[in-house]
């Protein structure tokens, strides 16, 4: 409904803020990183947003980045996960920390953030991992056939930057910068993040 929103930052808090468009202040939900981030009060900003819809409630979710938002929404695809939940976890850690935790198996970052146990946060590992080893984009199905004489971590590599929101060409090129052979997925997205995407 709404992809994002232009405002003046109106009221800041732990968990959300208030941006004023128009003379309508939306109240926003976002993370902690996205806070640190915002431009001092009565300052424009630009907000990408998630409108989450039950029951009882009808929450606005924002971050100042798609690739935030994008993991945002990949978070709360899994079961059990919920956007307080999710909102733990990005506060806790980056997109790409957090990408390169599900591609390595790495619970303890994600149990960082606080109500996230090891139960669940290995659900998410399970069910992340298997969306970005069985993403299955239209775009990329011709693509992927270019992508030929590497090693099968370096495809997962790929589609764990895809998931971050980078064009399959873009994520190609990253990985194949890599130099070295025989590492491991989370090594070679370290890798390509640090050599071509920041």
């Amino acid at each position: 409904m709404f992809a994002y929103l232009r405002g003046n930052i109106e009221y800041v808090k732990d968990n959300h803020i208030i941006v004023d468009v128009n003379g309508v202040g939306y109240k926003v939900h976002t993370s902690a990183s996205t806070i640190e981030r915002l431009p001092p009060l009565h300052q424009q900003v630009k907000v990408y947003t998630y409108l989450y819809i039950k029951e009882d409630a009808m929450d606005l979710y924002g971050f100042v980045d798609e690739e935030e938002l994008s993991m945002f929404e990949l978070l709360i695809s899994v079961s059990g996960v919920g956007p307080k939940a999710a909102l733990a976890i990005l506060s806790t850690t980056s997109p790409s920390k957090f990408a390169l935790a599900v591609v390595g198996s790495d619970v303890k970052t994600i149990t960082r953030a606080p109500g996230i146990g090891n139960k669940l946060a290995q659900r998410i590992i399970l069910e992340l991992k298997d969306k970005i080893k069985s993403e299955d984009l239209i775009s990329l199905k011709g693509e992927e056939e270019t992508f030929t004489g590497q090693p099968n971590y370096s495809s997962e590599a790929v589609h764990a930057l895809v998931v971050l929101g980078y064009s399959f060409a873009e994520a190609t090129r990253a990985v194949q910068s890599v130099k070295g052979e025989g590492l491991e997925v989370e090594e070679i997205v370290k890798q390509a993040l640090k050599n071509s995407l920041k």
